[in-house]
């Protein structure tokens, strides 16, 4: 059972229209409130947390590390780099980082290079996770719409398939997944997701 971290206010959702289909008669069910917690509310958890801060061209996250910890992004442009392949920039504060190591228990997959002043929120995730809920249900909301984005995208990469559309319009999706599935907590939008669910 989860509980807020201030007794005195319950968790808060996000201003989205919400509805579920009964599983009887199919039809919407209105009010039932989504499980994203209000950004505000993380982003003042995040206040007792240390902060550190990496000059361009340092290393934040080496691929193939682990260390245990949770990056959020306060402020800076970050690069995802995979296998010597920049596959995204992050500029948008309360990106995630490190969030696929710690819950899948394996090394980091890519690595996150500052590429200009950039400060982050760093945390030992496991404690985080453990005593502060709200950022459970952050990570677990941003991974949700980054799932989404990404099956999204791969249906629109197999209709150009199908359709057979040029190399270059094919690489360009294949490039927007390779974004979505690299970065938590960005903005969704410049990857194509119709709107960013934490403005």
């Amino acid at each position: 059972m989860l509980h807020s971290p201030d007794p005195a206010r319950p968790f808060q959702v996000a201003n989205t229209l919400s509805w579920v289909v009964s599983e009887n008669n199919d039809k919407a069910i209105e009010d039932v409130s989504p499980l994203i917690p209000d950004r505000a509310i993380f982003q003042k958890s995040l206040a007792a947390l240390p902060v550190v801060t990496y000059e361009a061209g340092e290393t934040v996250i080496a691929e193939g590390s682990r260390t245990g910890r949770l990056l959020i992004l306060g402020k800076g442009v970050v690069a995802i780099v995979k296998e010597d392949t920049e596959i995204a920039q992050v500029a948008e504060p309360g990106a995630v980082f490190g969030e696929l190591s710690v819950l899948l228990d394996k090394p980091h997959t890519a690595e996150v290079r500052a590429l200009e002043t950039s400060r982050f929120h760093v945390a030992n995730a496991t404690t985080l996770f453990a005593q502060d809920p709200v950022a459970v249900l952050y990570v677990a909301t941003v991974l949700a719409h980054r799932l989404d984005a990404a099956n999204h995208a791969l249906i629109q990469l197999r209709n150009q398939l199908k359709t057979g559309q040029s190399n270059s319009v094919v690489a360009k999706t294949v490039s927007k997944m390779e974004g979505l599935l690299a970065v938590s907590g960005a903005s969704l939008v410049y990857a194509g997701y119709p709107f960013d669910p934490f403005t």
